[in-house]
């Protein structure tokens, strides 16, 4: 292995890999390390892999619609460097999304599609039971602990109707999808080392230097870039900037479940849902599955269970398992409630307003795309080319504090000023303070 290249990138996840192939294309010699056996192995391999275009901001909902080109041509962004047998499959089934009181009946996220020119049709709800067949319209927020007398119950009135984006789906394989950034990186020039823990950011004459493996041996780069995932905390605090930040990373502990779906669900088009009047989020198990993944849109009642040690959590489903699956019966009457849980317990890394860092820190050399479990996944190539944007620019001296860079999306055309996902920035009150894995 070369002992001296031009960047290493910390983590190799879909959006580390994704920083890696960027940056490899623009002639950097780089390093992924990894403390897992492959890449996407971690985090990535948890997530429900949905790709949406509806965000709480703008720069979110653009991000986000750039992504979902790559996605819907993921062999033309990896550039035909991957054999078609071993690409994922992406599945564009439409995103279907409930007006409430909460999200303001979608009429600024509407408002926001309109100005990025991105597809969306209103739908009423009659016209609701070509997506969910049976589904009971009553309001039941706000939701509630199963042990509350009042779950279960209406609160009054009925949901005013819904959102359909058709520009929307999910990936069949998560894990797999790193890989494939990994290989067409790979065919590049990148290096990947697993099964390797980083121990110390070395620190030479103010500014980055490399990193010391758990091997005790050192690689030298001028560039370090942290994409740790849950453990990014971790990896900040290894390098010295946390405490000149004012957002900071996290990791949080969350429960997807995967329950079966009524037989009157068999003759419909599978979809991605939300529902933020019981808060929840569904996307078919598979594309030819007759189940449901059911995920949490964080409701205030739940009891958020933060992890200070990533590499010691609790794996195992709890309550919120069942709490889940009755959430969505309450839209959902048919859904049959199992005995036994199934789904997945992993870490979210999340910030202050659930929104990624995409930055430089005060440590010269020294970057980190951080915060970013749970909703960026469907951004992992746009990531990718905005760290790799944000390593270009600084070293041709750039200063990205005092004047942020401006990143242009190609594929909708639209320009994202990159000091919306700044370490420094206050919290965004825009924010959903939740995600959609």
């Amino acid at each position: 292995m070369n002992n001296n290249v031009d960047a290493i990138i910390i983590g190799a996840g879909v959006i580390g890999a994704c920083t890696a192939y960027e940056l490899t294309k623009l002639g950097y010699r780089t390093l992924s390390v990894d403390k897992l056996p492959q890449a996407g192995y971690g985090s990535t391999s948890g997530s429900c892999a949905i790709i949406r275009t509806y965000y709480s901001t703008i720069e979110s909902c653009a991000l986000a619609y750039e992504g979902w080109h790559h996605w819907k041509s993921w062999a033309k962004y990896l550039g035909n460097m991957v054999s078609g047998a071993d690409l994922v499959e992406y599945h564009n089934t439409g995103c279907l999304v409930a007006k409430t009181t909460l999200n303001n009946h979608l009429q600024k996220v509407c408002a926001v599609m309109d100005k990025l020119g991105c597809p969306y049709e209103h739908v009423s709800n009659d016209e609701i039971n070509r997506y969910l067949p049976g589904v009971d319209k009553r309001l039941y927020y706000p939701a509630k602990t199963i042990d509350d007398d009042a779950f279960g119950k209406p609160t009054g009135g009925e949901l005013s109707g819904s959102v359909f984006f058709p520009n929307g789906g999910y990936v069949s394989d998560p894990m797999q999808s790193a890989v494939n950034v990994q290989v067409a990186a790979e065919s590049l020039g990148a290096i990947f080392k697993f099964n390797s823990t980083i121990t110390r950011i070395v620190i030479k004459q103010d500014r980055v230097a490399g990193v010391e493996l758990s091997d005790g041996s050192v690689v030298s780069a001028p560039v370090v870039i942290n994409v740790g995932g849950p453990h990014s905390s971790v990896i900040n605090k290894m390098a010295g900037v946390s405490d000149n930040m004012l957002m900071s990373t996290r990791a949080l502990r969350h429960e997807v479940a995967h329950v079966d779906a009524p037989e009157s669900f068999n003759n419909v088009k599978r979809i991605i849902t939300s529902d933020s009047d019981v808060q929840v989020y569904t996307r078919p198990s598979s594309a030819n599955g007759k189940g449901f993944l059911i995920g949490s849109e964080d409701p205030q009642c739940d009891v958020r269970e933060w992890v200070d040690d990533p590499d010691r959590f609790n794996a195992d489903f709890s309550a919120q398992w069942k709490t889940l699956v009755m959430r969505l019966a309450q839209r959902i009457p048919d859904l049959s409630i199992p005995d036994t849980a199934r789904g997945v317990v992993a870490l979210y890394d999340v910030t202050e307003d659930w929104m990624p860092i995409y930055d430089k820190s005060d440590l010269p050399g020294f970057f980190m795309a951080c915060g970013t479990s749970g909703n960026q996944y469907k951004n992992a190539p746009v990531a990718g080319k905005i760290m790799a944007k944000l390593v270009q620019t600084t070293d041709a001296g750039h200063d990205h504090d005092s004047e942020p860079v401006q990143f242009h999306l190609e594929n909708i055309d639209f320009t994202v000023s990159l000091d919306a996902y700044s370490r420094n920035r206050t919290i965004n009150e825009d924010s959903s303070f939740s995600v959609i894995g």
